[in-house]
């Protein structure tokens, strides 16, 4: 087999990332294109496959038409290019539609790509447009030898490691969030605000575009297919119950979030109050002595205590009189508010 960053020719002529086949009680085993359609073409026993492709390629959704037996509401939400996460059935399979952050090199990204894909009780579809988290995860839980059943405990499985992904997010968005409200006990400001308005952006994003559908969801659990197995339906509520709970404690963080955006808006609005009423106080104070300065700087006769050797005096008696008149009416009217 090929190493997992390298690309087969065979391969990459009609998209196809990887294949597996799954038999009862035995890891996976990956396969290449051409044994792929071998088994394809095999009478149905209790094997099952799952085929992984890459949208982007010019002759991927050509190849599946040509190859695979998928209802044609799988490659009609391909075209619409249906973002709403969901799992539905359709035709006689399951079709799912999971949104997952970007994977690249190994490092989480806070863009969102589409993965969709297809399940019937001996196949599994996937395909997506750009290298997703969730789909990583779940090729390496193959590769190190984990067991699955059937189609839908892979497509569970898939939607669990979402959920450990957001819980991921959850736990670091946390963290920041921790920090910042630590700052803000301490007065300690700085550019939080920016930076907690870009949390949460980046939760309110994920919100929309992970949250499963729950209408659909209760129609599959309520009318599941016939080859769905009993198992698969108790895992499948399983899982998506704990995704609901992550989607909860993610719109609490963002309440959260919310929460302390509003306290550091009133805390800035106060010092900025403050600061106004300071600068009012001195204008208020030299007020006085601006307007008498003003009066007795004029050039015209008649100018009162011009010729008292005592009118130095008497004019700074004035001013502190009117400054102290003038501060009073001040802090009073601060105190009104």
């Amino acid at each position: 087999m090929l190493p997992a960053n390298s690309q087969n020719p065979e391969t990459d002529l009609h998209g196809l990332l990887y294949a597996y086949l799954f038999r009862p009680g035995q890891p996976g085993r990956e396969l290449d294109s051409a044994q792929a359609l071998v088994h394809l073409q095999a009478p149905a026993d209790e094997q099952f496959l799952w085929l992984h492709l890459n949208l982007a390629h010019a002759a991927c959704e050509r190849w599946m038409k040509s190859h695979l037996d998928l209802p044609e509401t799988f490659f009609e939400t391909l075209r619409e290019g249906s973002r709403s996460t969901r799992i539905e059935h359709t035709d006689s399979a399951l079709l799912a539609v999971v949104n997952d952050l970007v994977f690249s090199y190994g490092v989480m990204s806070s863009d969102v790509s589409t993965l969709w894909a297809c399940a019937r009780s001996r196949l599994l579809v996937s395909a997506r447009l750009q290298p997703l988290h969730s789909v990583d995860e779940l090729r390496s839980s193959v590769k190190r030898g984990e067991g699955f059943g059937s189609t839908v405990e892979l497509l569970v499985h898939l939607v669990r490691d979402q959920g450990d992904l957001l819980t991921r997010v959850l736990r670091e968005t946390t963290l920041k969030t921790d920090r910042i409200e630590d700052q803000l006990l301490s007065l300690r400001l700085s550019d939080n605000r920016a930076e907690l308005g870009s949390l949460r952006r980046v939760l309110v994003r994920l919100q929309r575009l992970l949250a499963l559908e729950p209408g659909s969801l209760l129609r599959l659990l309520n009318r599941p297919p016939e080859w769905l197995h009993e198992e698969d339906i108790r895992q499948l509520r399983a899982s998506t119950e704990e995704f609901s709970v992550i989607i909860s404690d993610l719109t609490s963080l963002v309440e959260r979030i919310k929460l302390l955006q509003e306290e550091i808006a009133a805390k800035l609005t106060e010092e900025n109050n403050r600061t106004l009423f300071t600068l009012t106080v001195v204008t208020v104070l030299a007020l006085p002595i601006n307007i008498i300065a003003g009066f007795f700087g004029m050039n015209v006769g008649g100018v009162p205590l011009s010729d008292d050797p005592h009118g130095f005096w008497v004019l700074v008696a004035l001013v502190v009189t009117f400054t102290l008149i003038a501060g009073r009416w001040a802090f009073r009217k601060r105190g009104d508010y």
